[in-house]
């Protein structure tokens, strides 16, 4: 993949793939091969090589799942939402759809994924304490 230094208002001088790339990577030949739809269906093979720990995913998974205290339909959107902010692709595929057939409505959807995508913000945000201690101990 090439990159080049773009200028303007979003890119601010960072590298950036080229038009080309942005172009395979939107069509899919870049990645394709690490994140196909297909992968989504062997999703229950992964205790394949070891057999009592993927069970042990299972069983808990399914009792975390299970309507308790939260409501199926709350802990779907909550999944939708750790899926977005995780970027997992198949996660988003399984939760988008898991969150249709229970009736969510996109409007839903995307409102709790901006309630994730504030509480990414406000962590990185955090973190800048880090970065401003760094500065105030190197002024004094």
């Amino acid at each position: 993949m090439m990159w080049r230094k773009t200028e303007g208002l979003l890119s601010r001088g960072r590298l950036r793939p080229t038009d080309d790339d942005l172009q395979k990577i939107v069509k899919g030949t870049i990645m394709g091969e690490y994140y196909e739809k297909k992968d989504l269906e062997d999703f229950e093979n992964i205790g394949e090589y070891a057999p009592a720990l993927g069970q042990k995913y299972f069983d808990y998974y399914g009792e975390a799942m299970k309507a308790g205290g939260l409501s199926e339909r709350e802990k779907a959107l909550i999944a939708l939402v750790v899926a977005t902010t995780e970027k997992c692709p198949y996660c988003i595929d399984a939760y988008t759809n898991q969150c249709l057939s229970l009736g969510i409505s996109r409007e839903e959807m995307m409102e709790a994924v901006h309630v994730g995508a504030a509480m990414v913000a406000g962590t990185v945000l955090a973190h800048s304490t880090q970065m401003r201690k760094i500065i105030k101990k190197k002024e004094m």
